[in-house]
């Protein structure tokens, strides 16, 4: 985990405010995960190098997925790591898999300005 203030981690019962609500300011990019997966291993240190880049223009909220079923339940996954954009309340676009920190960049750059 870094220390930086757009990453953070949340839960089920934070997911209402520190996402949907706080992706009215700016875009949420939320990293469903879990620590037996090892994608998502691999993906942590990219979007940790990544999200800093935009200084505040996106968040990233981390969800563990094995202590929040109810919510991958709500949104439908498959697999992990997915990766969820919410834009004023909703989602507007997902992505799986590990990605390099240039194909995250393009997929943020699509809705970050």
């Amino acid at each position: 985990m870094t220390d930086s203030p757009w990453i953070f981690d949340t839960d089920e019962a934070a997911f209402e405010e520190k996402v949907l609500q706080a992706s009215h300011q700016q875009p949420v990019l939320v990293d469903f995960w879990a620590d037996w997966c090892s994608p998502c291993l691999m993906i942590a240190p990219q979007l940790a190098k990544v999200i800093p880049e935009y200084e505040g223009k996106v968040l990233l909220a981390k969800i563990d997925a094995d202590e929040n079923m109810k919510l991958a339940g709500r949104y439908k996954l498959r697999g992990f790591p997915t990766l969820v954009l919410f834009i004023d309340g909703a989602e507007v676009d997902r992505f799986g898999g590990a990605k390099p920190a240039q194909a995250i960049r393009e997929f943020l750059d699509r809705y970050v300005n």
